[in-house]
């Protein structure tokens, strides 16, 4: 007889889907991991096809449950963490998309968001979404796919269209087409939300031109999402918690109280600190976003993001052909020539925060003829350490506290660029303050599932969670302020001439 004391977790991100099983004491039971292709269909865009997530969340999840031996029934409840912004619209009828999905990273809505910025929209958008007008974010996405599909702005406006990120998408095909929702913290990431009450805003709807009958109902983080069709799964199983990945993480972190900073490196990088309960305006380019949502209570986080931390290294791997792995270049790094200053700016896809450029230009500065793949290696992971400082300094002035004063922050890493021990130590020095790596990596999966079953009775409240949050290794720095310092100079000159866009 089964007694439901797991809970299965879809783990749906931009490069990979993971599902995970966890057992009744957030143990980590069995897991399964799909790679997908990315679309390119233009320099600057980024696509997936959905039909191959889909069917990468059916084959992992199915993998999962054999793999540990258990079937629907000894599931108490399912959860999802997915990459955010990124945009789908179906048919409500049949469910079948009418274009791929739109990934975050895409910038082809950039002269559309430099019309809304020269319009004088910002300050209403920042007010309401606490988030920027930029390509990376839903709404935009959606007005592009509803112009560029044949007839697809009228079917919008007739009802015959849905709108959703990953999770709303997932939701609907898990459940027959029974659940049109999206948790808060996905539709905080919308540009449509006003995250101070929770809601669709129609001021900005008629600002971005979609059509509210598009959007799907806004639903907590943590609650009733209704249920898996039997014949996915042998069963069926309770959705009860869904948050876009970033927010998963600061959960999965136990970041529970206002202050705590995670930082997550996979495909991008994402530093996320809490807030509380009040929404915090940026004064230095920061985005603020809903962190979790439970019982109708909106918890808040300030967000920096950084658009290129695995993505630098996957292009040393697959473009450039330098590395066999991503594990390779931590010994590359460790063997460079420390008298060379090579930098790496990866703005492959713009700039993020705090510089917000969707035509800064990715480069390579300080090449000689002694530089070799060592030093590339070595610049590819340290900007991923510079474009932390960049943000850190940022959120601490943001938060009240003195950005050269790192005293008693609590600062949590997690994310595939995590487990490299050279890059987390190469952070700590940069930062100047220890860096908090977890026994349990993927904390994406840990906080999607701690949602799930928290709202099935599985799982503890947060203050007893934070307790269960096990250290693996503390990154203290090592360098000295002057050669931290010595070497930050230089990468703000090379973001000074990534940033030296042509115009022209």
């Amino acid at each position: 007889m089964s007694d439901r004391s797991h809970v299965l977790v879809i783990d749906q991100g931009t490069t990979s889907t993971r599902a995970i099983i966890f057992d009744a004491a957030m143990r980590p039971v069995a897991q399964a991991q799909e790679e997908f292709p990315q679309i390119y269909p233009q320099p600057g865009w980024v696509e997936h096809n959905p039909e191959t997530l889909w069917a990468t969340v059916l084959g992992t999840a199915r993998a999962v449950l054999e793999k540990a031996g258990l079937d629907a029934s000894d599931i108490a409840a399912l959860g999802i963490a997915n990459q955010r912004e990124t945009t789908l619209i179906w048919d409500r009828a049949s469910g079948r998309p009418i274009h791929n999905a739109i990934v975050w990273q895409d910038r082809r809505t950039a002269d559309i968001c430099d019309r809304l910025e020269r319009d004088g929209h910002a300050e209403l958008v920042a007010e309401r979404t606490g988030l920027r007008i930029d390509p990376y974010f839903s709404g935009t996405k959606i007005s592009w796919i509803l112009d560029h599909v044949p007839g697809a702005r009228l079917r919008a406006e007739n009802g015959e269209l849905v709108f959703g990120t990953v999770d709303s998408f997932l939701l609907w095909r898990l459940t027959g087409g029974k659940v049109h929702a999206i948790d808060a913290t996905n539709a905080s990431r919308t540009l449509l939300c006003d995250i101070r009450n929770g809601t669709w805003d129609f001021e900005l709807l008629r600002l971005l031109r979609v059509p509210a009958a598009l959007l799907p109902e806004i639903r907590d983080s943590a609650g009733e999402f209704g249920s898996t069709l039997p014949d996915l799964f042998g069963g069926s199983i309770a959705i009860r918690g869904i948050a876009g990945d970033q927010q998963a993480a600061l959960i999965g972190q136990a970041c529970f109280r206002p202050g705590t900073i995670k930082a997550t490196y996979g495909t991008g990088g994402f530093i996320l600190l809490n807030t509380g309960t009040v929404m915090k305006r940026s004064a230095h380019r920061l985005l603020s976003t809903i962190a979790w949502q439970r019982r109708g209570e909106r918890h808040y986080a300030l967000e920096g993001s950084i658009f290129s931390a695995g993505a630098a290294v996957q292009w040393l791997r697959d473009g450039l052909g330098l590395v066999e792995n991503s594990a390779e270049t931590g010994r590359l790094a460790e063997a460079a020539d420390p008298a060379q200053q090579v930098y790496l700016v990866p703005a492959f896809t713009g700039l993020g925060a705090p510089h917000w450029e969707s035509r800064a230009q990715a480069l390579v500065t300080g090449i000689t003829r002694g530089t070799t793949k060592k030093e590339l290696a070595r610049a590819t992971l340290e900007s991923v350490g510079f474009q932390t400082r960049d943000l850190l300094a940022a959120m601490l002035a943001d938060d009240g506290r003195d950005p050269d004063s790192t005293d008693e922050v609590v600062f949590r890493v997690d994310g595939g660029m995590s487990a490299s021990d050279w890059t987390m130590q190469f952070l700590a020095d940069t930062l100047g303050l220890p860096v908090d790596r977890p026994a349990f990596r993927e904390t994406t999966a840990m906080g999607a599932g701690y949602l799930a079953g928290l709202d099935a009775g599985l799982y503890p409240e947060p203050e007893e969670f934070e307790q269960q949050w096990r250290l693996d290794r503390r990154f203290s720095p090592t360098a000295s302020s002057e050669d931290r310092d010595r070497r930050y100079r230089g990468w703000q000159r090379a973001v000074r001439l990534a940033l030296a866009v042509d115009e022209g």
